[in-house]
C-alpha cells in the first residue's frame, strides 16, 4: 500500500471496527465496506469514498500525467 493512501485506509479500519456491522453482525471488514448498510455510519461512508477516490488517484495514469486540477 502506498503511503498517501495509508492514514485514510488505517482511519476507514477504525471507523469501521467501531461500528455495528463489525461488532454486532461479525461481518468482516471487506462485506462492511463493500456495502451501503444502515449499520455503517455516515462517517464511515465519507471515509469510504475518500479511500476509493485516492487509489482511483494512484492508478489513472491521466491523472498522474496531467496533474492534479486545483493546485
Amino acid at each position: 500500500m502506498s503511503k498517501s493512501c495509508k492514514g485514510l485506509a488505517m482511519e476507514l479500519v477504525k471507523c469501521l471496527s467501531e461500528s455495528d456491522c463489525v461488532k454486532v453482525e461479525k461481518r468482516s471488514y471487506r462485506e462492511c465496506a463493500g456495502e451501503k448498510s444502515p449499520s455503517i455510519a455516515s462517517e464511515c461512508v465519507g471515509l469510504r469514498e475518500t479511500y476509493f477516490n485516492c487509489k482511483r488517484g494512484q492508478v489513472d495514469m491521466r491523472a498522474r500525467i496531467r496533474g492534479n486540477k486545483g493546485y
